[in-house]
């Protein structure tokens, strides 16, 4: 049996979505297990407020997470948009190993970019420039002084204010910008791409310059969770059962 690579994101695991922390329960239990490596690609909670945060399902997923990394699968992760206050004590609780932004591998001998795919939005100015704000080490660590009652009312608004800001943008500012796209592959020198974020999963052929290229989007999990498989002769997407 050939080793295989496993990519998932986008859970936004949360106590009104039960269903998705089992079945992510299980995939960490059985799926993942012996897989050659796993990546989540962010946004593995819908609201991540700190590490000092007993909100469940974070106990059962930091055990599972746990469990796993014990059993020798080396679990990567990369911030998303929803759970960028995961910190320092949650890596260590759980032996998750912290991907920076744009992050470089090599799978199967093919130099493949992981990014979680926010940062591919660049016409969605209003985002990035809160982006840029809640990254740096002030605000977060202003908003982490704070007692974890109050962050999770913040979350909550900040939800719900995100909702509505969604309504009145377009489709395209929400997603990728084909330059951007094309720019960061020739930066970081790959030819292929792997993230989340836009919940729109495809396969996309793209040419870069004169070169095929590849960009996977992973898929949320809302309605039933999806991994994107690598091993030595091939690629595919799995349906997870249960």
């Amino acid at each position: 049996m050939h080793p295989e690579t496993l990519f998932i994101s986008d859970l936004h695991l949360r106590p009104t979505r039960p269903a998705v922390t089992r079945k992510f329960l299980d995939f960490l239990a059985n799926r993942a297990r012996g897989a050659a490596a796993l990546y989540i690609l962010g946004d593995l909670f819908d609201t991540w407020v700190g590490d000092d945060d007993p909100s469940p399902p974070g106990r059962k997923v930091k055990a599972a997470l746990r469990r796993l990394t014990d059993s020798g699968t080396p679990v990567y992760f990369q911030h998303g948009n929803r759970d960028f206050l995961i910190g320092k004590r949650f890596l260590e609780e759980t032996g998750l190993r912290l991907l920076e932004d744009y992050s470089v591998i090599d799978l199967y001998g093919s130099r493949t970019l992981l990014m979680h795919g926010d940062l591919l939005c660049t016409d969605d100015l209003p985002y990035l420039e809160f982006r840029k704000k809640a990254r740096s080490p002030e605000w977060q660590a202003e908003v982490l002084s704070k007692p974890v009652s109050l962050r999770l009312a913040y979350a909550r608004w900040y939800r719900l204010r995100s909702y509505f800001h969604k309504r009145n943008k377009t489709a395209e500012i929400m997603d990728v910008n084909p330059q951007t796209v094309e720019s960061v592959m020739l930066q970081h020198r790959v030819l292929r791409l792997i993230h989340g974020h836009t919940h729109r999963p495809a396969e996309h052929r793209i040419e870069i310059n004169g070169a095929l290229a590849q960009r996977f989007v992973l898929a949320q999990w809302e309605r039933g969770g999806t991994v994107l498989v690598f091993n030595e002769q091939r690629h595919w997407i799995e349906a997870l059962t249960g």
